[in-house]
């Protein structure tokens, strides 16, 4: 366990650190891990580069019932929508997120993502039937990792996602995660390093505390505090906040502190 906390560490302060100016981090502990993202492989950043060149594609109401067989089949529901299963007229599966209806049923407006067939995070986390390896988790974390500092500094506009969590993280068959659900996320210019918000945006028990303060500024780095509780849950394999019975909190990262203050 501690070669591996170790490990994400060093590739962390190698993706965020460095951008801020930091001296080099050391040769990661997992030299697989790097050969694993040295292959040329479906990566987040690859992904995220392709879909930087493409624009978008506006599909009608129509296309989308076609797509999905008139919203036959539900994937799940996120936050303020539901998402259905489709897939093109070449094979290429997509999931379709609903953020509304109309009074007549049908569709209203609709953001379209690509498939993937292992689901979110959160569903492995999280739950006592399905397990994934902590060798694979840490390429998560890294992707990850990778995926937010392409957003914050490499897009032409920077791209505040606002809600950063193992459920907007999703996994392809070979579980390379890719940030999703940009429903909540802003462009701003680089030269704005402070974004002022109204009203709260994000999960309770991941957004940056500065968002309980009326009007105060947010910059990028409120998605890197998002990013670190998911990694308190990635390393605990638990859940960071649980209300018990008596409307106690149980907050894990207060009890990692806690554990770091003995020593």
């Amino acid at each position: 366990m501690k070669k591996l906390i170790k490990a994400i560490t060093t590739e962390l302060q190698a993706a965020f650190g460095q951008a801020a100016g930091a001296p080099p981090a050391p040769a990661p502990a997992y030299n697989v891990v790097h050969q694993v993202w040295a292959v040329d492989a479906p990566t987040i950043e690859k992904f995220l580069q392709e879909l930087a060149k493409e624009k978008p594609v506006r599909f009608t109401a129509q296309q989308l019932r076609s797509f999905t067989s008139n919203y036959s089949t539900t994937l799940g529901s996120a936050g303020f929508g539901v998402v259905y299963k489709g897939q093109f007229p070449n094979g290429v599966k997509i999931a379709v997120k609903v953020l509304k209806r109309n009074l007549d049923r049908t569709a209203g407006e609709q953001f379209m993502a690509e498939y993937l067939e292992n689901g979110s995070l959160d569903k492995y986390l999280f739950s006592d039937t399905k397990a994934i390896e902590w060798e694979k988790l840490h390429e998560i974390a890294i992707g990850t990792a990778k995926g937010l500092a392409y957003l914050h500094e490499e897009c032409p506009q920077r791209i505040i996602h606002y809600d950063i969590k193992p459920g907007n993280v999703l996994l392809d068959a070979n579980f390379f995660p890719k940030v999703a659900d940009f429903g909540l996320a802003k462009l701003c210019n680089r030269d704005n390093t402070h974004v002022t918000v109204s009203g709260y945006r994000g999960t309770p028990g991941y957004s940056a505390s500065e968002f309980m303060l009326n009007n105060f500024p947010i910059t990028h780095k409120c998605d890197v505090y998002s990013f670190g509780m998911m990694l308190f849950e990635i390393v605990g394999m638990r859940k960071n906040t649980i209300v018990g019975s008596n409307e106690s909190l149980d907050w894990f990262p207060k009890h990692v502190w806690g554990e770091y203050d003995k020593y």
